[in-house]
């Protein structure tokens, strides 16, 4: 079976610590071995290699997630980026395209499409690689896994059967019917419906079949290069929909949507994260600090304190859900975002009337990694390091920083830093347009920036 999870979502709900680049997915919340945090993309990917499938499986998310996700599951997946935010059709296509033509995966093989945030235990993955055999006996166009509702919610869409058969382990699917009112739910679990919970499978032929007739390029490197074409709609509403013949596999363990503050304290490691004090009499609250400056809870109960370089969130836990009705009035940049190399905080930002703009960060390299060779048309920056000790090259001459060090990276030139040890610097940007895509990259791994300055100096 090849699996592909599907990593998008702009994280409002769980403002103000999630923001376009950093999504719930990767909030470090969760309990981990040791007393340590972990996330739901580090949760699920060790669900996933606890049952046999991270060989087999590719991630498909944006260029503004790419760096986080490689680093929080250390790079050990294929991934597949899609050029820009459309929806879950156009990402399933390019994922398809991509077993097809990159992979050479065979038309007749079983592909598994879920996202990479469920709050599950292991045993669902065991019931994900159980959708290859549905697939085949049941010869259905696609296969779903429905959750067993412990109640009727209004939050969830549901699956409801055609009949059920006892002597098979799925049923024939009618109909789907999206977060009805709890009195409809109700009715709906007492015919056998299920919770849809975004999980399905088919033969890759399928879907190539349905991309062939709707023109859309089954080679992988000429849909990227058309993927602004596709439509922005849900392969629920595109593909699902359409399909006549569905069959469903019920899940009778525990699964739980952590989309919301409230559900997400439910499954917290701790109350606290970061500086802060909360006082014996206030009852049910979570606080989480990432700023320097502590947060005192006092004499409040049933509360979510969320306190993030974005933002500070104070909010009655069962109200939580309704940050995302506000936090679209927001249009400021994300300030804090994790990479490939590290992390950076965005410590101040200012735009002058005549057009000029100064951007301030605080930047951690970790320990061995680096940035890439490269260089901005727009702006100039001063590097002052604070702490740790590193290697710097500028227009391919190379010298060793440490702290006290003062760094000037002017419009064009050609620049980058390695961390010998985790090192940290403030970054003073001044130009006309601060943006991170104002970056050309010549070479991305330490190893080739060395060999191209030493080419340099034999030359």
């Amino acid at each position: 079976m090849n699996l592909v999870l599907l990593s998008g979502g702009s994280g409002k709900r769980l403002w103000p610590l999630s923001n376009d680049s950093r999504s719930k997915q990767f909030l470090k919340v969760l309990e981990h071995e040791n007393d340590s945090l972990q996330s739901m993309v580090q949760r699920v990917w060790n669900q996933i290699s606890n049952v046999g499938l991270e060989k087999s499986t590719v991630i498909a998310t944006g260029k503004l997630q790419e760096d986080m996700i490689k680093s929080q599951i250390e790079n050990q997946a294929d991934f597949i980026i899609e050029p820009s935010r459309r929806d879950t059709f156009p990402a399933i296509a390019l994922a398809v395209s991509y077993l097809y033509s990159v992979q050479n995966i065979d038309r007749e093989e079983v592909v598994a499409i879920l996202p990479v945030d469920p709050y599950v235990e292991d045993d669902f993955f065991n019931r994900v690689k159980d959708l290859e055999t549905v697939i085949q006996q049941s010869k259905a166009q696609l296969a779903l896994i429905g959750v067993s509702p412990t109640y009727p919610s209004s939050k969830y869409g549901y699956i409801v059967p055609k009949q059920i058969e006892k002597s098979k382990d799925y049923f024939s699917v009618n109909r789907f019917t999206e977060k009805p009112t709890e009195i409809q739910a109700a009715s709906l679990i007492e015919k056998g419906a299920l919770w849809n919970c975004g999980v399905f499978a088919f033969k890759l032929g399928y879907v190539l079949s349905i991309l062939e007739e709707k023109s859309v390029p089954t080679e992988y490197t000429e849909l990227l290069k058309q993927y602004e074409k596709l439509p922005k709609i849900s392969f629920d509403y595109e593909v699902v929909e359409q399909t006549q013949d569905i069959v469903a596999l019920p899940y009778d363990g525990y699964w739980k949507d952590l989309g919301t503050w409230n559900t997400l304290t439910e499954e917290m490691a701790t109350n606290q994260i970061g500086k802060g004090i909360i006082s014996e009499d206030s009852k049910n609250v979570h606080l989480i600090n990432e700023l320097d400056i502590p947060v005192t809870v006092l004499g409040a109960s049933n509360l979510i304190v969320a306190a993030s370089p974005d933002g500070i969130l104070v909010s009655d836990k069962e109200a939580s859900p309704r940050i995302k009705e506000l936090v679209g009035e927001f249009d400021n940049r994300p300030m804090y975002e994790e990479r490939r190399w590290g992390w950076y905080r965005v410590l101040d930002y200012t735009k002058f009337t005549e057009g000029k703009e100064v951007l301030t960060k605080r930047i951690c390299v970790e320990a061995g990694k680096n940035l890439s060779y490269q260089l901005h048309d727009y702006r100039n920056e001063v590097w002052t390091i604070i702490k740790g000790e590193g290697e710097f090259v500028l227009n391919n001459e190379l010298r060793v920083v440490r702290p006290g060090d003062v760094l000037q990276v002017k419009s064009g030139d050609k620049h980058a830093i390695r961390a010998i040890d985790d090192l940290e610097i403030i970054e003073v940007q001044t130009g006309s347009q601060l943006i991170e895509e104002d970056i050309v990259r010549l070479y991305m791994k330490w190893e080739e920036i060395q060999e191209h300055v030493l080419s340099v100096k034999k030359t």
